[in-house]
């Protein structure tokens, strides 16, 4: 098999700056791949300005019911103006319910087909992580198999600690332990649904430890904790393009074209690729 690194940017077709972040990494880094929003302020711009500039880049659907408003009718996940209001523990506690769950479907659905008229589409996730919840996760893997859809995010990240330790004080550090440590245990059971529909998934995720600290350091000790000689790890980003502001964002948006991080990776031995070469 090998060990295949994916670049991934998630919230394409959230903002001009989010489009703009993904043709600048796919021209001039090693973007490969990204998640599409449909129900994003700027999806009509990503699909029709964007994607064919980049022929080769990799397109997945990131199924979003926390932001925005909704494609369908779903009074369950969003308010008297469509817009969603629920958050993770929102979702996990009500996704069993069966109306609740239509209701799911009905906007999953919608989402999916938007997506897919203007392209192909290798891969599914979510934002903030809602189909991680194993429930919502059994319904996304039926949907991926319905619509062909080959692979489907699982989050399993390898814990590591970075030398700097300053990262650690920052007060997001702590919360996306926790975080890590529930993704890692909620995907050894939906790793077992991605088996039972006869999909795949990557084998590692990278960035959620660290999420909102993300560097090039970061990743580069990220991918040192993976010890797996045939494996494929999506490296998770959500790249914004500005000369105004310096955020988070900003910063992993210069991780798409940061030629010391691309080196990183090919001296780990991995492969850069996308879903749409290794299906």
């Amino acid at each position: 098999m090998g060990k295949f690194f994916v670049l991934n940017a998630d919230d394409f077709g959230l903002s001009k700056e989010h489009n703009k972040a993904v043709l600048e990494g796919y021209n001039n880094g090693f973007l490969t791949s990204v998640s599409l929003l449909a129900n994003g302020d700027a999806f009509s711009a990503a699909v029709n300005d964007i994607l064919p500039e980049c022929p080769n880049l990799s397109v997945g659907v990131h199924l979003n019911i926390t932001c925005g408003k909704s494609l369908t009718n779903c009074n369950l996940l969003t308010n008297q103006n469509r817009l969603f209001n629920g958050g993770f523990l929102y979702f996990f506690i009500n996704s069993t319910r069966k109306e609740f769950v239509k209701q799911l479907e009905k906007e999953f659905r919608a989402q999916i087909e938007k997506v897919k008229q203007y392209s192909s589409i290798d891969h599914i996730d979510s934002h903030d992580h809602i189909h991680s919840i194993p429930e919502i996760f059994k319904l996304v893997a039926k949907l991926a198999k319905e619509y062909q859809i080959p692979y489907v995010r699982t989050h399993y990240e390898e814990i590591y600690f970075v030398p700097e330790f300053c990262k650690h004080l920052n007060f997001k550090f702590p919360f996306n332990l926790i975080k890590v440590l529930f993704l890692n245990l909620v995907t050894k059971e939906n790793k077992k649904t991605i088996q039972e529909q006869g999909l795949k998934t990557n084998d590692y995720a990278s960035g959620l430890e660290y999420a909102g600290m993300l560097d090039a350091e970061v990743a580069e000790f990220g991918l040192k904790a993976i010890t797996d000689d045939n494996c494929v790890v999506e490296a998770i980003i959500n790249p914004y393009y500005s000369n105004l502001i310096k955020n988070s964002q900003t910063t992993e948006f210069t991780l798409t074209q940061d030629r010391k991080l691309e080196d990183t990776v090919n001296r780990q031995g991995f492969e850069i690729t996308n879903y749409k070469k290794i299906i």
